[in-house]
């Protein structure tokens, strides 16, 4: 029987074959990083922890408070670690299941779609990591009471830094959304523009609900977030949706 002549539940069949066997290979992708990146765990959370290690006073270290504390954390660090350098050839998968199913104006659109989100990510983890954790942790060391010794859990402080790490890389996003809303005429970009004032409020009030409860940390989700939607407001200019690119074509034809 010809691919044509396949019946509805052979196509689905086939998919779902497909679909396992691309996950498949993504999670291999996935263990065979970790493997590698096993024997480096130590060091791995070393790097996470360094941030808060060196806004603490000389001396001072952090604790492990369950027993399996000190074994579980750092390789959970590493299967991060192991998931993000794995993240191009898992998002490769994904691209191959989907794109036969789309067509060719969407295709132009998904890949580059799709690699602007992941470097938006990456941006917005390096952010928070290099600019956000320095200035937040000595902050919260530099209200630290006299006679009172810092000392946080391993396992809390990976919590907080994920947490942390999520929120700003999906912040980092909004200039990606924002060209998709507008690319798929979802929402016209004079509409996101006229939208300017309630956004600067939102996020004020998002940056009060994910960030710590003080000012700096605010800030430094709320200012980055106004900026980054006035990011993809000048980027979506130059993504107009299909049907506006057909009248102005149509029009330079004319002329």
């Amino acid at each position: 029987m010809s691919d044509a002549q396949e019946s509805p539940q052979e196509t689905f069949i086939s998919h779902l074959v497909e679909l396992r066997s691309r996950l498949l290979k993504a999670f291999v992708a996935i263990l065979i990083v970790f493997v590698a990146l096993a024997p480096f765990s130590k060091e791995l959370y070393s790097l996470v922890a360094k941030p808060l290690m060196h806004a603490l006073p000389h001396g001072a270290t952090m604790i492990a408070t369950d027993v399996t504390g000190t074994f579980l954390v750092p390789l959970k660090v590493t299967l991060l670690a192991a998931f993000l350098v794995a993240l191009p050839w898992v998002l490769w998968q994904i691209w191959a299941f989907v794109a036969p199913g789309l067509y060719k104006h969407e295709q132009r659109l998904a890949l580059p779609l799709i690699v602007s989100s992941v470097v938006f990510f990456f941006l917005g983890m390096a952010f928070a990591y290099f600019v956000v954790f320095p200035w937040i942790f000595a902050f919260f060391v530099g209200f630290t009471p006299v006679g009172v010794q810092m000392m946080t859990d391993i396992d809390k402080y990976l919590s907080f830094v994920l947490w942390m790490f999520m929120a700003f890389g999906v912040t980092f996003e909004i200039p990606v959304v924002l060209v998709v809303l507008v690319r798929l005429g979802i929402v016209p970009l004079a509409k996101l523009r006229s939208f300017r004032r309630y956004v600067i409020v939102g996020a004020f009030i998002v940056a009060a609900v994910i960030t710590p409860p003080d000012v700096v940390s605010q800030m430094m989700l709320a200012v980055p977030m106004c900026l980054l939607y006035e990011l993809g407001l000048f980027a979506a200019r130059f993504f107009p949706k299909p049907a506006d690119e057909a009248t102005r074509e149509t029009s330079t034809t004319v002329v």
